[in-house]
């Protein structure tokens, strides 16, 4: 059965008259009236009883005409729904980014974007790394704002390189100090992102390089929590410059090679980008500060 069955059908129930429900489809009467009879067959019920003045429905007629009603209904919905998220202004955009990001840089990209498509929405997704590119893969979402750029069938722009700095509390040892390396932070705790994150190996990276074992005293996915427990003298931490003095934290920069991390847009390079999402992206490269310094532009 076909929606064009279903349309013609409802155009019966409505019409009570082959004349008028043909001339309103406009068909001819006996292409009609061989759609009447060819559902009437295939579901195995008459659903409409001819008579001099035209044709009634039945009540099996009643309800083959509700589930018509419902059927075209859904597929028009469809059809807009779709016309909506392909229509490159008004589209659905679907983007993940880090939970480190929820507070510096997403809410003045997507500020930025919306000037120039104000029609656009976007759907967020706040997640690890991990998760963000299980995402992407799955077609979840399109676009991911992450770190550092993954590897495998992914296209990327950078957006922003961060300095990594040692935070430390107020009258803290190091307080005063203009700069530090790893060495310096032997017999303090240590408060960390926990295994298994990107920024987690970044920073074990920096360690393994310097020779240096960190004590770690606590493990909490969440930077800004990071920076709190800090504040409150409960260690020390290596975060993205921007994370540091938000609980009073005194920001170091670290004399270590590598400590900073690049932040960008990742998506599928095997696949094409929605109509929508490549909007965003080209909005992005558009109006995207230069990432050749760091905490360049949408950082703070």
């Amino acid at each position: 059965m076909l929606l064009d069955d279903l349309r013609g059908l409802l155009a019966l129930g409505e019409h009570r008259h082959v004349t008028d429900a043909s001339a309103a489809l406009g068909v001819s009467q006996p292409t009609l009236s061989r759609l009447l009879a060819r559902v009437e067959a295939e579901l195995g019920a008459r659903l409409f009883e001819r008579d001099a003045r035209g044709v009634h429905p039945n009540p099996l007629g009643d309800v083959a005409l509700e589930a018509a009603r419902e059927i075209t209904g859904r597929y028009d919905r469809l059809r807009r729904d779709l016309a909506g998220m392909l229509d490159p202004e008004s589209g659905t955009v679907r983007l993940a980014f880090l939970d480190s990001m929820a507070t510096s840089l997403v809410p003045r990209l997507l500020h930025d974007v919306r000037q120039h498509a104000p029609r656009m929405r976007i759907e967020l997704r706040q997640e690890p790394a991990h998760e963000i590119l299980r995402d992407v893969a799955a077609g979840v979402a399109e676009l991911a704002l992450t770190s550092p750029r993954p590897d495998g069938p992914y296209d990327w722009l950078g957006l922003q390189r961060q300095s990594l700095v040692l935070i430390v509390p107020p009258g803290h040892r190091l307080a005063a100090r203009r700069r530090a390396g790893l060495a310096d932070l032997d017999g303090e705790d240590f408060v960390t992102i926990p295994a298994g994150f990107g920024f987690r190996a970044l920073v074990d990276d920096l360690f393994a390089a310097a020779a240096v074992t960190p004590r770690i005293a606590f493990e909490i996915g969440d930077l800004a929590t990071i920076e709190g427990l800090v504040g409150a003298g409960l260690g020390v931490a290596i975060v993205p410059e921007p994370f540091a003095g938000a609980s009073g934290t005194i920001g170091i920069p670290l004399t270590t090679a590598g400590a900073e991390r690049m932040v960008g847009l990742a998506w599928r390079a095997d696949r094409p980008l929605g109509p929508a999402a490549a909007r965003f992206l080209a909005i992005v490269e558009r109006i995207s500060p230069s990432s050749s310094e760091p905490s360049a532009g949408w950082s703070r």
